[in-house]
């Protein structure tokens, strides 16, 4: 099979760190398969920097399976590029044109400082999840897990949630840089299942609370984050946050 190679032209955010100011550097790649990830593409582009003794570009990346959420790049004004439901590291090349200028930025958003180049510290989720994002469970052997009924529909539906592999997209594309996605997936897929119960009015406000103290904007229902989360996770999922976090309010003031 004849793998088409491409020439384009690369306008990469370049910044030491989260203090120094950053601009826009463009680079000349050749010869590019179109049947490359994008995060190979830049593979080539670092040794080609390498070899002229500059620094390569800082990127984040581990799997590059689609499944730990490392490949956080704004490309083209989107988060992970143009394709739906995708993850940068799973964008071929063929997405692109012979000739094509591609804009490659970090994730833009205070609660994710810039630590080099296109790597952001996403810490922040950890921290969320550690808040609340847990269940109570007996030390030794795991519980099978077919041991507990539970209804398929809220089985499925909590799978459906868990499936947020915390990229940040949702944040990077959310106009006021809200975490509510993410967060609603990590209280969803607990909520829906009874191992969450004993944390359940305790996690969401814990986890809230946490969202706010890092700095996260507020929800303001666009949708920009259902529509770029590489696994489709659904806005559905804030409106069950927002019922947990009300019967939480409630059931603290009795």
């Amino acid at each position: 099979m004849e793998h088409k190679g491409m020439n384009l032209t690369l306008k990469v955010w370049r910044q030491q760190n989260a203090k120094t100011n950053g601009n826009f550097e463009t680079y000349k790649v050749n010869d590019i398969s179109e049947e490359m990830s994008f995060l190979e593409m830049f593979d080539v582009l670092n040794e080609q920097l390498i070899t002229q003794d500059k620094q390569p570009i800082a990127f984040d990346h581990d799997c590059r399976e689609g499944i730990c959420g490392m490949c956080s790049m704004y490309i083209d004004g989107k988060p992970h590029g143009p394709w739906q439901a995708n993850t940068t590291c799973q964008l071929h090349m063929r997405a692109f044109k012979d000739g094509d200028t591609i804009t490659v930025e970090p994730w833009r958003a205070n609660a994710f400082p810039v630590i080099k180049d296109l790597v952001v510290d996403r810490t922040a989720f950890d921290r969320i999840i550690q808040a609340g994002g847990y269940i109570s469970v007996n030390t030794g052997n795991a519980v099978d897990g077919n041991s507990l009924p539970i209804n398929k529909h809220e089985a499925d539906a909590s799978f459906a949630a868990a499936m947020c592999i915390g990229c940040g997209a949702c944040v990077a594309a959310c106009k006021n840089s809200s975490a509510m996605l993410f967060l609603s997936a990590k209280v969803s897929h607990l909520a829906l299942l009874p191992q969450g119960d004993p944390e359940r009015n305790t996690r969401v406000t814990n986890m809230v609370a946490q969202m706010d103290k890092e700095g996260f904007g507020a929800c303001t229902n666009t949708g920009a984050c259902e529509a770029t989360c590489p696994k489709e996770i659904s806005l559905t999922n804030i409106a069950r946050l927002n019922q947990e976090y009300a019967i939480s309010s409630l059931t603290a003031t009795v």
